[in-house]
């Protein structure tokens, strides 16, 4: 018998019961770090974003925004 779980779950699932402390460390541990990291912020960005009203939602949305305005995009490879 085979147990599939999706990436949300997987997700879910490792960082139930952690502290505070850790969760954070989990967000800062990988902010800039690898992007393999980057599908498991989106999972928690996900479930903070559908539990906030529409006001605090539009706050994020103009937060990165503006950020956005001054970042230069880097060049995109292709890998080849």
């Amino acid at each position: 018998m085979s147990i599939t779980l999706d990436l949300r779950q997987a997700i879910i699932h490792k960082v139930h019961g952690q502290s505070k402390e850790e969760l954070r460390e989990m967000i800062d541990g990988s902010i800039d770090g690898p992007e393999a990291a980057l599908p498991g912020l989106g999972a928690v960005f996900e479930m903070i974003w559908k539990d906030l009203d529409p006001v605090k939602k539009d706050e994020i949305v103009s937060l990165l925004h503006e950020h956005l305005k001054s970042e230069i995009p880097g060049s995109l490879t292709t890998g080849k």
